[in-house]
């Protein structure tokens, strides 16, 4: 095992996908026991043309958000410590896949994660610039709007996540490029590192210098690459492995 780039000085980047959040209890997609695995059908609740098109299926989406379990997960052992290195110091920035903001509730600071896929809370229009809570809107279908529409001018909303053929924020993915390109370690934790382009940030960063460990319990596209490979459970694997930059570096 090569253990050398624990002693690294300078930047960590960190790539985290929806395993970090599962001892959290919201489940993953492409896992065993995966949102998609068990339910193919509900990955078109994850499409952006089918969700245009489909107003059955943007009901069936509403009430998926309404009872996601992300709205009772707490941030858990695995966010905790990535926070306790930015604490130490650390110069860390967070890419993640996730849209539960369990990061930034762990403590992480904010202004140091790139929401690089969105995030569950907010309700965008596809026609306008309108936006709102997701409680807000949560609570129009509460009220009986199985399809509330935008109040402004009558369009589509959708939670301010990417779904899957929809443009990416520019800025995010600018942002996230370069936070991997000028990292010194590269940790990418509980992504499957099949969905770009999050995933191809893990050749960025080794092309540009960095050490890659990877944190996952299946094998990824990037395994090749990487200086480590990590298959115990994240939410110990990664505690660990921050106790251990920590220490390498005192």
């Amino acid at each position: 095992m090569t253990s050398e780039w624990r002693s690294r000085d300078g930047r960590i980047g960190v790539l985290t996908g929806a395993g970090i959040s599962t001892d959290s209890g919201i489940p993953d997609f492409r896992g065993p026991r995966g949102v998609w695995t068990k339910d193919p059908i509900a990955e078109l609740l994850s499409t952006y043309d089918s969700y245009l098109a489909d107003p059955d299926l943007r009901r069936r989406s509403w009430l998926a958000r309404r009872d996601n379990p992300a709205w009772q997960a707490q941030p858990n052992a695995a966010h905790r410590a990535l926070a306790e290195l930015a604490r130490a110091g650390r110069a860390v920035t967070i890419i993640t896949q996730n849209i539960d903001r369990l990061h930034q509730r762990g403590g992480f600071p904010p202004d140091r994660v790139i929401e690089i896929h969105g995030n569950m809370f907010e309700v965008v229009c596809v026609e306008c610039d309108y936006q709102a809570t997701m409680a807000d809107a949560l609570a129009r279908v509460a009220a009986g709007e199985a399809d509330p529409p935008c109040p402004d001018c009558g369009g589509v909303l959708k939670a301010a996540t990417i779904m899957f053929g929809q443009q990416l924020d520019r800025r995010a993915v600018t942002k996230a490029a370069l936070t991997a390109e000028t990292s010194d370690i590269f940790l990418a934790i509980g992504s499957s590192l099949q969905v770009e382009p999050a995933a191809s940030m893990c050749a960025v960063a080794v092309q540009n210098g960095a050490d890659l460990v990877i944190v996952n319990a299946e094998p990824t596209p990037y395994d090749s690459m990487a200086t480590e490979l990590v298959r115990e459970p994240i939410g110990t694997a990664v505690p660990r492995l921050v106790t251990e930059i920590l220490s390498a570096g005192t």
